[in-house]
């Protein structure tokens, strides 16, 4: 009976997966190979698993490979590990210094490798069939007649079999460090298909592993040719030469006549062979090699920097390693490197392979990796140092070589190369360059822009010294080390003086805009970079204060923060404490630290800021209402609402006056009011007001903009409070899928638009609903901000009361417990949102019936909400409501009867008798009465007579 069978494979090894799949079915079984069985967008995951339950085994291909960290193979085998179905694990290399998993180790397995094809393929049929008993006598080996096979379609060759071709001349023996670049590996065998013609033209930067790509294919798929011959192009007129050499080898060359007769013979002698791979490495002239390219059913690879062969060849761009690759290089060839240092050394390497081979050079002879990292970031000149065998020159070398016949062909094109080695690593904007071309003085101008990039960024691109993309060009960061320590010291000053007009020429936009935030972060990324001083210079003023501000506003508080206090330091010594571009960077330094969490900081800060601007501005300058504005908020932010709410009806007035209602200070000021209305417990209030802040932002910024964001959300919250709860809904649900789509799943905002969204689902009694997106937003809090951030104990707020009204009372419990002592901490004992955790661990307490902790948590929150907000305070009257139903059933109904009608006199007043707190007052109390006997009282409050049926209580 036939057997399916799931082919488990890493990428670099898919043809050892076709060779055995092709045998398998060939053997009459079915197979689930993903290259032969998948098609372009399916879902990968779903087809595994469906590829796996329907399988009768799975087939394991093991190698190193195999076993690398994050390779999808670790879920194939764990799966029928789990499942304990049948694996038949298959040995393709020697796994000698592999870290096998125990759980495979264990298990038998057959070696297909070193093996001519014949015994590959016993061994396949042995490690599917099993060793079994003959139940005939076994035919006499000297008689034995073999069967022909008779295969459904071309039978792929034996991978990395004993076989090799019959001609072949190759650079150098095969580099056995050789690591990663499965992709690629498997894009060229897809791209070289058997008996056709191909030619593929491999580009990218010196030193990226052109050569050690092609090298590693002629040796890994040797058995596909009959003829690999590898011919170094570098000089096109050698060609001819190389093409005599293998003339020779083939017979077909004559004695008498020159290089180039017979090399037109050999490419002759190609257009009726079969099976034939050329490699021309490092040829940068399409147009001298053209007529060199061999034709017929084989196999051209060119490697070049140049990227120009589109018309004579198929492209492949080549990049750096990924950094997975670059960690496995490292791991396979210096062991003693921890994945630390081994990131921390990608990162400043780039993950360029050869920069990446010389470091493990200099390690293995006894370079500590991290003397290593500390040298190459005091001093490039460590990049000349480290040998490979692989590669021909060092990187230091390989640059100066390409930028030296760059600066003798194209000088303009060297110039502007200069230039950039002072920029960031990250791509520039080719805008940039042109239009600031003008102002340059090390990078000649041309009068127009067809003109100067044809002049300039062609050649670069040519050489491959920079990645062209769309708008933007890159150049990488060892080269541009390179480059730098290169420059003639005479020509510095003049290119940082270019590279500051550079960065004083860019308009990215404005900082609040998201649309906008991705050409900022390409600014800030140059501005930050560090190889010009760019603090000294007075241009570039308004735009680094600019790039904090975009910092800020796209949520990286800790970069603005750390560019800000920089800033401010330097400016202050140049200019004076009171210098205006000075308390800017002091106003976004206090910023930045209250949105790291440090309300505690970032006071000092601001009161700084607003008491010097008061002095040398007065109190009606924008930059001082600024500065009041932010002052407030860190009031609030430390639990002194009335002074906070004192300062924002000041600053909203001064604002209204001096600027309008409509202008985006005043609607900011407006916002912050309400915020302060809604703390002091006047709810309605504070709905009106949010209600036209709303409504002036939609009107000033649209929809998307994080100011109408943030204003929607707060407006929302407040509708819960009044007992809106389906609008509540609406308005949060649309921001929240708004904030999704405009800042990301990660930014503060949308955290905080989903944690207001699941307190909105949790009130209409969704609260699994709730549950998967407050828990998803805790996670996300946690990670953005670190466990002792104010939003992070929001989220475990809304949190906690989801898992409570789920009557998981217990992990709701421990959940506000660690909560409460992060509050206390952090941000003290009496502050709003301690009190606010306080009141609901109460209500959990009484839920596990824990009534005498109840009660005590109870009586501190409502002895400090009394002192800190007064008795009539919703937030009090919530905590003492909650006080009397634990004193109710501790059996002190007397006790509970006084705070209830209390809290009834006071709800009725504040908002009103329909409203639902109002009348789960109403209920509570008459349950009381009733069991206390008091039937009369309660009859007065329902209008009803009086019944025995009791009250189900609900916390409030």
């Amino acid at each position: 009976m036939a057997d399916t069978y799931f082919i488990s494979y890493a990428g670099a090894d898919r043809p050892w997966a076709e060779w055995v799949a092709w045998h398998l079915e060939e053997s009459g079984h079915a197979t689930v190979l993903d290259v032969w069985d998948w098609d372009t967008g399916d879902d990968f995951v779903q087809r595994m698993d469906e590829g796996l339950r329907r399988a009768d085994a799975v087939v394991a291909l093991f190698s190193t490979s195999y076993f690398e960290r994050g390779r999808w193979t670790q879920e194939e085998w764990s799966a029928v590990v789990a499942r304990r179905d049948r694996l038949i694990p298959l040995a393709v290399e020697p796994l000698v210094g592999v870290d096998v998993p125990a759980v495979l180790d264990a298990k038998i397995r057959k070696n297909l490798h070193g093996l001519d094809e014949k015994a590959a393929v016993e061994a396949l049929r042995t490690a599917v069939n099993g060793n079994r008993r003959p139940t005939e006598r076994p035919a006499f080996p000297g008689n034995t007649v073999e069967e022909p096979v008779v295969p459904h379609g071309p039978r792929p060759p034996l991978p990395g079999g004993t076989g090799e071709p019959g001609v072949r001349k190759l650079s150098r023996r095969r580099n056995l460090d050789f690591s990663g670049r499965a992709a690629q590996l498997a894009e060229l065998r897809d791209a070289l298909p058997a008996d056709r013609h191909s030619v593929i033209a491999m580009h990218g930067m010196g030193g990226i592993g052109k050569s050690q790509i092609a090298l590693e294919y002629a040796y890994r798929f040797a058995d596909a040719y009959d003829l690999v011959w590898w011919i170094d192009a570098e000089q096109s007129d050698q060609i001819p030469v190389h093409y005599t050499e293998l003339a020779d080898r083939l017979g077909v060359a004559v004695k008498e006549a020159g290089a180039e007769h017979n090399a037109r013979t050999l490419l002759t002698s190609l257009r009726d062979r079969r099976r034939w791979l050329i490699i021309l490495d490092n040829a940068e002239d399409p147009e001298q090699v053209e007529r060199w390219l061999p034709e017929g059913p084989g196999h051209v690879l060119i490697t070049s920097r140049n990227p120009n062969w589109r018309r004579l060849a198929r492209l492949m761009a080549l990049d750096v390693f990924t950094r997975a690759d670059s960690l496995a290089y490292f791991d396979n060839r210096v062991p003693s490197v921890t994945g630390a240092e081994a990131d921390a050394l990608a990162g400043e390497l780039g993950d360029l392979p050869l920069a990446l081979a010389q470091a493990a050079d200099m390690i293995e002879k006894g370079t500590h990796a991290g003397l290593y990292l500390r040298l190459l970031r005091e001093n490039t000149r460590i990049l000349r140092e480290g040998e490979d065998p692989d590669y021909p020159v060092p990187l230091a070398a390989a640059v100066g070589i390409a930028a030296g016949d760059l600066a003798d062909e194209h000088p303009d094109a060297a110039a502007l190369l200069r230039l950039t080695a002072f920029l960031g690593p990250d791509p520039i904007p080719i805008d940039w360059m042109v239009n600031a071309r003008t102002g340059l003085s090390t990078v000649p101008a041309h009068l127009d822009e067809l003109t100067w990039m044809r002049s300039t960024l062609e050649p670069l691109r040519r050489y491959s010294l920079v990645r062209v993309d769309g708008r933007t060009f890159q150049v990488h960061r060892l080269t541009q080390a390179v480059l730098r320590d290169q420059v003639d010291p005479v020509r510095i000053e003049a290119i940082h003086d270019d590279v500051a007009a550079v960065l004083a020429s860019a308009d990215p936009g404005d900082p609040q805009t998201p649309t906008d935030w991705p050409a900022w972060a390409s600014l800030a990324s140059h501005l930050v970079s560090q190889h010009i001083d760019v603090v000294d210079r007075a241009e570039l003023r308004p735009t680094l204060s600019d790039a904090v501000y975009f910092l800020i506003r796209s949520a990286r508080p800790r970069a603005a923060a750390e560019l800000a206090a920089g800033l401010r330091e330097t400016w202050t010594a140049q200019l004076g404490a009171d210098h205006p571009d000075v308390l800017t960077c002091t106003q976004y330094l206090g910023h930045a630290t209250s949105d790291l969490g440090d309300s505690q900081a970032a006071r000092p800060i601001i009161e700084d800021a607003y008491t010097r601007r008061r002095r040398t501005l007065g109190d009606d300058h924008p930059d001082t209402l600024q500065s009041a504005n932010d002052l407030a908020a860190i009031l609030f932010q430390h639990g002194e609402y009335r002074a906070a709410m004192d300062m924002d009806r000041d600053t909203l007035a001064r604002r209204r006056c001096r600027l309008g209602d409509d202008h985006a200070d005043t609607l900011q000021s407006a916002c912050n009011f309400a915020g302060s209305l809604h703390a002091a417990g006047d709810l309605v209030a504070a709905r009106e007001l949010e209600e036209d802040v709303l409504a002036g932002w939609r009107r000033l910024r649209g929809d998307d903009h994080p100011e109408t964001l943030r204003s929607a959300l707060q407006l929302g919250a407040s509708l819960l409070q009044v007992d809106e709860v389906s609008a509540a809904h609406r308005l949060v649900q649309e921001t929240w899928e708004r904030c999704r789509t405009t800042l990301g799943d990660d930014h503060p905002l949308t955290i905080s638009a989903a944690r207001t969204l699941s307190d909105a689902l949790k009130d209409m009694g969704r609260c699994h609903e709730a549950r998967s997106i407050v828990e998803d937003a805790f996670a996300r809090s946690r990670r953005v901000h670190g466990d002792d951030h104010p939003d992070t104990m929001r989220t475990a707020y809304v949190h906690a009361c989801v898992l409570h009204d789920l009557r998981e009372v217990e992990a709701a419990r421990g959940l506000l417990v660690d909560s409460l002592a992060t509050e206390r901490r952090i941000l003290g004992p009496d502050h709003g949102e301690t009190l606010l955790t306080m009141n609901q661990l109460a209500i959990s307490l009484g839920a596990l019936r824990e009534f005498g902790e109840a009660r005590r948590v109870l009586e501190e929150a409502f002895d400090r909400r009394r002192r800190a907000f007064g008795e009539e305070h919703p937030e009090t009257l919530r905590t003492s409501y909650n006080l009397a139903l634990i004193l109710h059933e501790m059996r002190m109904s007397r006790e509970a009867v006084v705070l209830l009608e209390a809290v009834l006199a006071a709800r009725r007043r504040i908002l009103g008798p329909d409203h639902k707190d109002t009348k789960l007052t109403v209920r509570a109390l008459v349950t009381v009465y009733r069991r206390m006997g008091m039937h009369r009282q309660a009859q007065k409050l329902t209008g009803k007579k009086a019944t025995k049926r009791g009250f189900r209580k609900k916390s409030r």
